[in-house]
């Protein structure tokens, strides 16, 4: 379907991106798999129907480089680039005496850094062509502080992000969401959460902001399982 709708994926290969894909595909988008893991990509963008609907791409989000030629590939592959979820990112242990200093620092550049250079990589494109809808993968830990957390103030910071941003192109079609997910039962977590959303949930909860018509904009999607408290 050469005029159906793009999205590009960020941290694609498993999880909420994973999930968002498959739901994007069957609502006949297109899509743009990136990630670092290669293979799992493959198999995916494979699952999918292949090039006709899926492409994989090997990207690190901390790489402006990296981000830039996906959204460069997608246009030129596909032909456009409706939208773009930003969904890359990872966790460390609660307190500041956990973790090691490199572990931050890697978290930091993902989740922040990231994300900064995923809405410039798409804003360009969106700018140029008029259109365009950018989703910030956030999390209630981005809405209030977890104790002994640095993951939740990466968080934090793509919600300023986000409405920093709407904000700046305010008077133009272009539609900004932040998706705040609770706890979700994904690789995220070393030992699987019980009681936890799915990563399907959150991809239907993506989805409807990506349903929308040209003159509604979906700021925000908080999602929690009914038992978190938090």
């Amino acid at each position: 379907m050469p005029d159906s709708q793009v999205l590009l994926i960020t941290g694609a290969s498993s999880g909420i991106g994973a999930a968002t894909a498959r739901q994007a595909v069957d609502a006949g988008w297109r899509v743009l798999l990136t990630a670092r893991r290669e293979d799992r990509l493959l198999e995916l963008a494979s699952e999918l129907g292949g090039d006709e609907q899926a492409l994989a791409l090997r990207c690190d989000v901390t790489s402006f480089h990296d981000q830039e030629t996906a959204v460069r590939t997608a246009v030129e592959r596909f032909g456009r680039l409706d939208a773009f979820l930003a969904n890359a990112g990872f966790g460390a242990k609660r307190g500041f005496l956990e973790e090691t200093p490199e572990h931050w620092k890697a978290m930091v550049d993902t989740n922040v850094l990231g994300a900064a250079y995923s809405i410039r990589a798409a804003l360009a494109q969106f700018k140029e062509q008029g259109s365009g809808h950018v989703l910030l993968m956030s999390s209630v830990a981005g809405r209030r502080a977890l104790p002994g957390s640095l993951y939740s103030a990466t968080k934090f910071a793509v919600t300023a992000m986000g409405e920093g941003l709407r904000a700046e192109i305010a008077e133009t079609p272009i539609k900004v969401t932040l998706i705040e997910p609770g706890m979700v039962d994904t690789e995220f977590f070393e030992n699987r959460p019980a009681n936890a959303l799915e990563a399907d949930d959150i991809a239907r909860a993506i989805m409807y902001a990506l349903s929308q018509p040209a003159h509604v904009d979906v700021n925000e999607v908080l999602v929690r399982p009914v038992s978190q408290t938090i």
